[in-house]
């Protein structure tokens, strides 16, 4: 163990030493402060905190990635090219506490340095509503949108019902010779069932549109304050005048009024609205709406007198509270620790084969690749049946040890929008990430240094 510590040591105060680390520290410890006072966002004191959570958050990440990558293929590699490891392996270490020890080292100085930038980033959120106008609205929408955690029920949709119908429709088109010859079966298949995701979005002028959901937990079942909200995103099918939808929101539980109970055991609010759209939109209703098994109801009725086309409801959400900003903000910076500590398990383990220049294009290639994981994965659904066979059994292993770094793994989305990153989810990630994809990397590190020949003698 005192082997272990001692490299441990070593590789704290060799990173310290490095300018990369000295530049890192002063960019953010000056950027920080004055991305603050300069971003706006869209002008209200929400974007402006949404703003400067986001790109501050992005900026740590990015410079601590960057640094994590220098220092992790540099440590090891230096070591052996200045043949300082010559006096090391003579000393009663094994190989695997020197990967051990430098691993460890990058770690704790991550740490610390997450730590530190992150309390700054929390100290400047907490600030900035002191420091700009904020009247009590503007407080209320800032405190219910942003300095808070909520969890989110979307509506989903029942994909085996909508690819039976696309199949029904496509051997009717087949049958009755309408089918284009350019166009393969899967590619008809393929395009029908969007056609048919599209349809189950859409409400015609007049109609309405209801979703159910099940599950919406109250943490504040006493308080009168408590709200649920409701976000959405429209879309029309043809050109409106001024890009409003105009329509009735209905939220509570129907099943009251299907069931002819006389008087409603728990209130069903009535909501006008007109928003733009292409644009994600929110609006709030006492949370006393659910019921007490956790039903609720949410429904939006196209006004034919405003509307005259068929609206697309895109993306609709159910979001209540269900924890604090701080709790939230803290598992925030432990979901890019989690990218720290698969960088530098890559970085120290390349080295043990690679020489630097190849280690550290290779560790900056995976993290460019994490930053675009969803695309990369998802242009390759579009393959066909053939290719698409050849691809599950071929690189789509390989892409699996691919970190994710973006989508849901993204803490902005999170923090900026007053999301719950789930406990489960966040230990599922570090899981995964850390000691599945990085411990069988680290592993293979381990067992080509253990084996590799370090010096030769020369007599």
């Amino acid at each position: 163990m005192h082997s272990l510590w001692a490299m441990v040591r070593n590789t704290l105060s060799q990173a310290v030493r490095m300018k990369v680390a000295l530049v890192v520290i002063v960019l953010l410890a000056v950027l920080l402060p004055l991305m603050s006072v300069v971003m706006e966002g869209d002008g209200t004191p929400l974007g402006k905190l949404q703003t400067f959570v986001s790109y501050g958050l992005g900026l740590v990440s990015l410079l601590l990635c960057i640094l994590t990558i220098g220092i992790s293929t540099y440590t090891l590699s230096y070591d052996l090219k200045r043949c300082h490891l010559f006096l090391v392996v003579t000393k009663p270490i094994r190989r695997y506490q020197i990967i051990a020890g430098k691993l460890i080292g990058i770690l704790i100085l991550d740490l610390v340095l997450l730590a530190v930038f992150g309390g700054i980033i929390y100290g400047l959120t907490l600030a900035i509503p002191k420091l700009v106008e904020v009247d009590s609205a503007q407080r209320e929408h800032i405190q219910n949108e942003f300095f808070t955690a909520r969890t989110g029920l979307k509506v989903t949709y029942d994909e085996a019902q909508l690819r039976k119908a696309a199949e029904e429709r496509l051997k009717m088109l087949r049958e009755s010779g309408q089918l284009p010859r350019e166009m393969s079966q899967f590619e008809a298949l393929r395009e029908l069932l969007a056609q048919e995701r599209m349809i189950a979005k859409s409400c015609p002028p007049g109609r309405s549109k209801r979703w159910d959901f099940e599950g919406v937990q109250i943490s504040e079942t006493n308080d009168p304050n408590a709200r649920i909200f409701v976000r959405y995103k429209f879309e029309a099918t043809t050109t409106l005048p001024d890009d409003t939808v105009y329509g009735t929101w209905r939220i509570g539980d129907f099943r009251q009024i299907e069931t002819g109970q006389g008087r409603p055991k728990t209130p069903i609010y009535e909501v006008q609205r007109s928003d733009t759209i292409r644009t994600y939109h929110e609006f709030y209703v006492p949370a006393d709406a659910v019921a007490d098994d956790g039903f609720l109801s949410v429904a939006f009725f196209n006004n034919p007198t405003l509307n005259n086309t068929t609206i697309i409801l895109d993306d609709v959400e159910v979001l209540y509270h269900s924890g604090t900003f701080t709790d939230n903000f803290i598992r925030s910076l432990v979901l890019i620790y989690v990218r720290l500590a698969f960088l530098a398990i890559l970085g120290v383990s390349l080295t043990t084969w690679l020489s630097f220049p190849v280690a550290i294009l290779v560790c900056l290639v995976a993290f460019l690749a994490g930053t675009a994981n969803g695309f990369i994965l998802d242009s390759f659904d579009g393959l066909g049946m053939t290719l698409g066979l050849i691809y599950n059994f071929t690189l789509r292993p390989l892409l699996w040890m691919l970190p994710q770094f973006d989508g849901v793994y993204n803490p902005s989305y999170y923090i900026i929008n007053g999301r719950l990153i789930g406990a489960g989810f966040l230990a599922k990630t570090f899981f995964i990430t850390v000691f599945i994809k990085g411990g069988l990397i680290l592993l293979l590190g381990m067992w080509i240094f253990s084996r590799r020949e370090i010096s030769k003698a020369v007599v």
